[in-house]
């Protein structure tokens, strides 16, 4: 596909919020491409996220109020990841001074926590109007009071955005109840990698201890949404496999201690490998990919074991089954230690379905939309929304 140059002299403006995974790197993403197309981008957010996805010096460079935008900016406004009252009020106010400024033609915000920050940022600016996008990217809390907090900030973006985009099917109709208008399916796409070599797969394996032993590996953040406490009690029910399987868990967060401790109290076969930076070599490495999450959008895990064409267990939420469909992955239902371990010995077990599943899964992967179709997409909604608001 060739890229198409961005209609002269559109600007869009970036905010979100502290994350520490794939929407950084999304919005990294979009801003890098649409400046490439000649689209005047500044990027709103947090320090900690700047320092994260934004090391770019001409992306990253911190300016003034007073600053003009430049082509690929970086402006600190600091958007914590939880509800703070006092300083989400400083950030509205500071995000209102600093677009009221620009004006550029299109907000786009990711999150709800962001989106609801630049929707009361934007409320009355005199003026021309920017048109406002909100990408969601996770489900909400359920329950409690964060759960009322999220509805309320869900009100907010439905009632005051042009448009939303969702990542997955459910969080578009949740949005569309909310009275939100429809901005279509935000395309997320894992980042490409290059294939890596049998020395290095080998060296993987070798360093795990598994030479001769099946790998079950999981990645991602070590937090509540991902599952792995619920993978490690999966794990404790195929101890009796000939071999054992090791099971391999890349990532940090939050709960890092407690998995340890359930793990070390179980005595299960497993390594915690904390951060890593040759996934690529991981997956190649490993017999099954598990993705145990509660919720999930468009997460680059599925995508990156689709396109190394591994065998794939995962849970039957949100966006995963739009990914793998019905034959690119075994999917199983959320929280249910005893379905998920049943999937993985059954993937284990048989050397065919393993063939099948790889094969199924590179053909899945063919179909993915890249980097480039992401951008093209979201800038064909700038577009439709800038004009409806002009």
């Amino acid at each position: 596909m060739t890229a198409i140059p961005a209609p002269k002299g559109l600007e869009v403006a970036y905010v979100l919020g502290t994350t520490a995974g794939g929407t950084g790197r999304h919005v990294a993403m979009l801003a890098a491409g649409c400046a490439a197309r000649g689209v005047a981008v500044t990027v709103y957010g947090p320090g900690d996220t700047e320092k994260r996805f934004f090391r770019d010096r001409e992306v990253s460079a911190a300016v003034s109020d007073a600053d003009p935008p430049r082509s690929r900016t970086f402006v600190r406004v600091e958007i914590a990841a939880r509800p703070r009252p006092a300083r989400d009020t400083a950030a509205v106010l500071r995000l209102r001074r600093l677009l009221l400024g620009s004006s550029p033609d299109v907000v786009h915000a990711h999150g709800l926590r962001a989106g609801a920050i630049a929707a009361l940022a934007l409320a009355g600016a005199p003026g021309r109007r920017s048109a406002l996008l909100v990408t969601v990217h996770n489900a909400p809390p359920a329950a409690g009071v964060t759960g009322a907090v999220y509805a309320l900030l869900e009100r907010i973006v439905a009632r005051r955005a042009d448009a939303v985009a969702s990542v997955s099917a459910d969080l578009a109709e949740r949005m569309r109840r909310r009275g939100a208008r429809d901005g279509g399916r935000a395309l997320v796409p894992a980042p490409p990698a290059p294939a890596p070599s049998a020395d290095e797969v080998a060296g993987v394996r070798q360093e795990l201890g598994a030479v001769d032993r099946p790998v079950v590996l999981a990645v991602g953040r070590l937090a509540a949404q991902k599952g792995f406490g619920t993978l490690l009690a999966a794990a404790g029910r195929w101890q009796r496999h000939d071999p054992v399987p090791l099971l391999v868990i890349a990532g940090e967060g939050p709960l890092a201690d407690a998995l340890h401790l359930q793990a070390r109290s179980a005595g299960l076969a497993v390594r915690f490998l904390g951060p890593r930076s040759d996934i690529p070599a991981l997956l190649a490495a490993a017999t099954v990919v598990v993705v145990a999450s509660s919720w999930e959008g468009q997460p680059l895990i599925v995508q990156e074991a689709l396109r190394a064409g591994r065998p794939l267990v995962a849970t039957r939420v949100g966006g995963i089954p739009d990914l793998t469909g019905e034959d690119g992955a075994v999917l199983v239902p959320p929280g249910d230690a005893e379905r998920l371990a049943s999937a993985v010995r059954s993937v284990l077990d048989d050397p065919e379905r393993r063939e099948k599943l790889a094969a199924a899964a590179l053909a899945r992967a063919a179909a993915l939309p890249d980097e480039m179709a992401a951008i093209e997409a979201a800038l064909a909604i700038y577009v439709q929304i800038a004009a409806a608001v002009a």
